[in-house]
Parts: structure tokens; C-alpha cells; sequence
């Protein structure tokens, strides 16, 4: 045999291997049910993921994953939970977890949303219940350190769009919500007390839907604060209720009676810890309220979520007739 024969059988053999490797591949598997989810720990191996793949059925064999690893050696495989539902290729497969596409939740806190409201929607992801989560966050231990007389974590859940993957616990999701709030709260770098500043916010964040009108909002509170009167906040009456599990929709009169101590209507001064989960405007408002003597505000009969706002009764009231008359048209 010839020299140039047998160069051209060695091309002929390393092209063969070559496409025989590129068939394995780039060809689709699937050896599994509706879907499967593989598991990719920190600091696991890519051997570790290649047995994982192939024992899920996501690849035919791990060697095929190994063999794309070969061929791609600086990409770096990022450590998640994987969804699979389709047939994929090695190649495929191999770009998601380089990629670090990985499967998880999206649990959205709106802010001045509370923990019944977060219980709930965590619950709609099937993952826990609502009475699982709503024990966690009556525990005020994640929140302690910064806040001694926090009664709950209600306050301390802080709003934000939260990725949680199937095995996350209701403690778990109260340790990221707390811990979030820490952060948020660092950065306002205020000296100011956690509990009644967080406290205020809370009502600030229910009563105002504007951004620009939740200092002068914080202003009423607090003028009222100094007064000693009462807060009168509709809010807190329906936290009253929803603590004693007992809301119904509406406020009705037993309500505005109620001798909770979350009912500003019958008690003067802030209620024992936060009514809902406030947001960063709310909690600056609270800590820099606008300069006014307003003492009342209600709602403009425009539609437009803005409020009046009054320094004396009869002006109030004034206001207050003004809402009812929009209302009936």
C-alpha cells in the first residue's frame, strides 16, 4: 500500500469518527415521561451531570455530554435545577446549563401587598401552603436583630419579583424576603427606628396609590401622631380583621369597633407592628414627610387616586361630602 493510500484511508477514517461524533451529538434524545428535572449541585462535576443526564434520559449516554464537554472546555456549567420536556441533543443540553438555564418560579410582591396576600400567591405555586407560610412569617426571629419588638415578619417581606425553585421552603422564602429588606433598608443609611419607621410606611404605603403624595400623607400621620389623635387608617381596621380571621371584603361598623390593637379607629398611636409590606418610597416618605399642616385627606371624586387634603374638620368634611357626591354620579 502506498503512503499516499494509506494517508488518504487515515482522512478517510478521522472524517468518519469526526461525523460519527457530530451525529452523536447533534442527535435528539428523550427517554423519559411528560418531563424530568435534573439536579446540578455547586461544585458538582461535569461527570456528575453527564451520569444525572443519562439516568434521567435526557441524554443516551453521559459520554456524549463528556464528548461536547471536550469539545468545549472554557464554558463554564452553571449549577441549577433543570426542566426537561422535549427531546433535546447533547449540544442542546449542554448550552442550557452552560447558560445556566435553569427552572425556577417567579413569585411577584407587589408592594403594600401583606403576608396573607404573599401566603397566598406562594401557595398558587404549588410549592407549600398558605398556613405553611403564614407560620413562618408570625416567627419574627429572621428579622430580631434589627427590629426587637417586630411581633411578625409582616413589614420585613420585602417587595420584589422572588425566582424559587421546587424545594424551597416557606422559611426559606421569609430568610430571602428578610434579607432583602436588610439590603434595602442599608442603603437608605437612616438612623432612624426600624420598628415605628417600617410601622408608618406600612399605612403610608396602603393609603397613598401616587408616589409624589405619600410625604404628604406621612405628614397627616404624623401631625396626628403629635396631636395624639387617633390615625382613623381604614387599612389597619381591615388588618384587624384579616389577623382575626374574620374580614369579609368591606369594613362594617363591628369593625371600626373592634378592640384589636391593629384598629386605629379605637386606638391612638401607631398599631403594634406593620400592616403591610412597604416599598422604598413609602419607607423615605415615612422618614422625610412633606412639610404640611394637614391633619384629614379623602379621596378625589376624579378617579384619579389623588387625595384631598384638609387642615381643619369642616374643611374635611366638605371633602368627605364631595367623594359621596362623585360616588352617586
Amino acid at each position: 500500500m502506498t503512503l499516499a493510500r494509506r494517508f488518504g484511508i487515515s482522512i478517510l477514517v478521522v472524517v468518519a469518527a469526526a461525523g460519527w461524533c457530530v451525529w452523536r451529538i447533534a442527535r435528539p434524545y428523550r427517554a423519559f415521561g411528560a418531563e424530568t428535572f435534573v439536579d446540578f449541585p455547586r461544585g458538582a462535576g461535569s461527570r456528575t451531570l453527564a451520569a444525572a443526564l443519562e439516568r434521567a434520559g435526557v441524554i443516551r449516554s453521559q459520554w456524549d455530554f463528556l464528548l461536547v464537554r471536550a469539545l468545549s472546555p472554557m464554558r463554564v456549567l452553571r449549577a441549577g435545577e433543570y426542566r426537561f420536556t422535549q427531546p433535546a441533543s447533547p449540544l442542546e443540553v449542554f448550552d442550557r446549563v452552560a447558560r445556566g438555564d435553569a427552572f425556577y418560579y417567579t413569585l411577584v410582591v407587589p408592594e403594600g401587598k401583606n403576608m396573607f396576600d404573599i401566603a397566598d400567591a406562594a401557595a398558587n405555586l404549588g410549592l407549600f401552603s398558605a398556613a405553611e407560610f403564614l407560620d413562618a412569617a408570625r416567627d419574627p426571629a429572621l428579622i430580631r436583630s434589627l427590629d426587637p419588638d417586630a411581633p411578625t415578619l409582616e413589614g420585613f417581606l420585602f417587595p420584589s419579583t422572588y425566582r424559587i425553585g421546587r424545594h424551597t421552603h416557606a422559611g426559606t422564602l421569609c430568610h430571602l424576603m428578610t434579607v432583602r429588606f436588610r439590603k434595602a433598608w442599608s442603603s437608605l443609611g437612616s438612623a432612624a427606628p426600624v420598628h415605628s419607621t417600617v410601622t408608618l410606611a406600612s399605612l403610608i404605603e396602603k393609603e397613598s396609590k401616587l408616589a409624589d403624595e405619600r410625604p404628604r400623607v406621612a405628614a397627616v400621620f404624623v401631625n396626628r401622631l403629635r396631636l395624639g389623635m387617633a390615625l382613623d387608617c381604614d387599612p389597619s381596621t381591615i388588618y384587624a380583621a384579616l389577623v382575626e380571621q374574620r374580614y369579609r371584603g368591606a369594613i362594617h361598623r363591628s369593625d371600626l369597633a373592634n378592640e384589636n390593637p391593629y384598629n386605629t379607629y379605637r386606638h391612638a398611636g401607631l398599631p403594634p407592628g406593620p400592616i403591610a409590606n412597604p416599598g422604598l418610597d413609602a419607607i423615605r416618605a415615612a422618614l422625610q414627610p412633606a412639610d404640611s399642616d394637614a391633619l384629614y385627606f379623602v379621596l378625589r371624586p376624579d378617579g384619579s387616586g389623588a387625595h384631598q387634603f384638609s387642615k381643619d374638620l369642616v374643611a374635611h368634611q366638605a371633602a368627605v361630602a364631595e367623594y359621596r357626591r362623585g360616588q352617586k354620579k
